[in-house]
């Protein structure tokens, strides 16, 4: 409960501090499982908020704050598993992209992942990304998550779009 009321207070400030900001950017995503949670959980589904800011023509620098929720798997080798439970994370990340051409970009989030459901702790949160800019505010991107949860790694691969409010690259 402690963790869901800290993630909350963050995710409501940060929200406020940077929603009249320039680079302000959302992006909601979906991705599939591997490794340890391979058997838990069916798909993940996030949701980002965060700032970024243009440094120079080829370098942002941001935070994020986002919600990442496992949609539990319910059928596994022809038995139905009814008693697994939802896996939530709240990401609390700095960000960088690198642009080495005005439609493509690189980066990683890293950071913190607070766990929301019982028996979860969060731990070291990192997200490499790489991104196709379609216009000048929406993005597509490939990311791989990566989620240390005491002696399990949460692992996603995810396919996400992104819309950046008032991006100072092409104006």
């Amino acid at each position: 409960m402690k963790n869901q009321l800290l993630a909350i207070s963050m995710a409501i400030f940060s929200f406020t501090c940077i929603q009249a900001q320039e680079g302000f950017k959302i992006e909601i995503q979906g991705g599939l499982p591997f490794n340890d949670y391979n058997n838990d959980v069916s798909l993940a589904l996030g949701l980002d908020v965060g700032y970024m800011r243009a440094i120079n023509e080829i370098f942002d620098l941001g935070a994020t704050v986002g919600y990442i929720h496992g949609i539990p798997e319910t059928f596994h080798s022809e038995v139905i598993l009814t008693d697994l439970p939802s896996i939530q994370f709240v990401p609390l990340a700095g960000s960088v992209r690198i642009w080495p051409t005005r439609d493509f970009s690189f980066g990683i989030d890293a950071g913190h992942a607070l766990g929301l459901n019982d028996g979860n702790e969060g731990g070291l949160y990192y997200r490499p990304t790489i991104g196709f800019l379609f216009g000048t505010s929406t993005e597509i991107n490939l990311s791989y998550t990566s989620i240390g949860v005491g002696d399990r790694d949460w692992t996603t691969v995810t396919l996400g779009i992104e819309y950046t409010f008032l991006n100072d690259r092409f104006n």
